[in-house]
């Protein structure tokens, strides 16, 4: 035999249904639980293969002295014409501290890529530097100097003050003017 407040915590929980004959009952199905709410889709899987473009890339904590100019490295090359100053790009991005190698942010978290146009002013000044040339389905790591960055005031709370950041954009779509 279940216990009153037994019934009631599985009632509350879904667990049980209780269907109606008819009658004058006010109770509605929308005034139903219908059970836990979906759960979000999990994050992409990060990959340590930083050639592997399907997945989201981990950046390793950079060491070093922190860069004085912007430094570009071509990871994968990509195909078709080059990036240039005025095409529409689309892209998937992971961006970390020079400092920590914290990640601030991320597109592929989202699910969603980031849409600019190139030497527009739309993103920091490395990026507009840094993704001239970029390719379709190339993958580039940007290491960007403060200046170039977020400068003196950073981007409080995640960049501090004249903060270097990497960042490896993946070019999903380079289209021209």
């Amino acid at each position: 035999m279940i216990k009153r407040t037994h019934l009631t915590a599985l009632l509350a929980a879904g667990v049980i249904a209780v269907a109606g004959c008819g009658g004058d009952s006010k109770t509605k199905a929308a005034d139903i639980p219908a059970g836990p709410a979906p759960e979000a889709p999990p994050a992409p899987k990060a990959s340590t293969n930083l050639k592997d473009t399907k997945s989201k890339p981990t950046i390793p904590r950079p060491t070093g002295k922190p860069p004085t100019k912007l430094e570009v490295k071509d990871i994968v090359k990509g195909t078709g014409p080059p990036a240039k100053k005025g095409d529409q790009l689309s892209m998937n991005y992971v961006g970390v501290t020079f400092s920590t190698g914290t990640e601030f942010d991320a597109s592929w978290d989202r699910g969603q890529p980031f849409d600019l146009a190139l030497g527009q002013g739309d993103v920091i000044k490395g990026w507009d530097l840094g993704l001239v040339g970029i390719r379709k389905g190339g993958r580039r790591e940007l290491t960007i100097p403060a200046k170039l960055a977020y400068g003196a005031q950073g981007r409080p709370p995640d960049i501090g003050p004249n903060e270097p950041l990497v960042f490896i954009v993946d070019a999903l779509k380079v289209s021209g003017k």
